[in-house]
């Protein structure tokens, strides 16, 4: 590919997603700052305001008709990001109250080969979204703390919309937060000879060998560095909703 068609591709790849990411920017982005707290996400709230929860459905509308891209850009990658999190928010919101505990058989639903989302015209399973496009597409470790599945375990929840021009900052301010967190991210031990990490970095071990390895990857954003020869264990996952009363 010569520099005329690469520009054109990145040119291609920003256009595809303007009008998803106008809703994302204009709807999505303060239904965020509204309900996502540090704490986990206002349901209760979201779910008693109408206009809010007709808002979310626009903006999961507008993922579901954005034009198709195999663009690896950063814009392609804030939108598959913000995909995941928007739908996951308009699923446990259609549900709530529902189960506030997931069980094996509520979280299932979710990740198997259901096909219960729209992302860029295609129906889709949250599994295929994650582990077929960005995971594989993106090639970033960094993902990892940025998707929330609606779990306590996961990762908190990004009060704003991943944007191309703030990617990388806020991909690294995420992880930041996430291996700053004892529980749900690394709690490392008194002697420091042991700790016990997320069962993400259990799960997904292969995607953080680009970077070479666990370890390293907790101590480029981790202040207090765990040594190299730490004996890692995995805390169990908690599954209850990740819910801020």
């Amino acid at each position: 590919m010569n520099f005329r068609s690469l520009l054109f591709a990145a040119a291609a790849a920003a256009v595809l997603t303007l009008p998803a990411q106008a809703q994302i920017d204009s709807a999505y982005g303060p239904l965020l700052k509204k309900y996502v707290t540090p704490r986990g996400v206002k349901y209760g709230a979201w779910k008693a305001n109408a206009a809010d929860l007709a808002a979310l459905e626009k903006v999961v509308d507008s993922i579901a008709k954005a034009p198709a891209s195999s663009a690896a850009s950063k814009e392609q990658q804030a939108f598959h990001l913000n995909a995941y999190n928007a739908w996951i928010l308009r699923e446990k919101l259609r549900e709530y109250p529902g189960n506030q505990r997931f069980s094996v058989l509520s979280v299932l639903p979710y990740f198997n080969k259901a096909e219960r989302i729209t992302v860029a015209g295609k129906k889709m399973s949250f599994n295929n979204l994650e582990n077929d496009i960005i995971r594989p597409r993106y090639k970033d470790p960094r993902i990892h703390a940025a998707l929330n599945c609606a779990a306590q375990s996961c990762p908190p929840l990004l009060n704003e919309p991943f944007t191309a021009s703030k990617l990388d900052s806020q991909l690294d301010g995420v992880v930041r937060r996430w291996v700053a967190m004892e529980t749900g991210g690394v709690r490392l031990s008194a002697d420091k000879k042991s700790a016990e990490v997320s069962k993400i970095f259990d799960w997904f071990k292969d995607d953080f060998a680009v970077v070479g390895g666990v370890v390293p990857f907790i101590n480029k954003y981790r202040q207090e560095k765990l040594p190299a020869d730490v004996k890692l264990s995995y805390q169990s996952y908690v599954w209850n909703l990740n819910e801020a009363k």
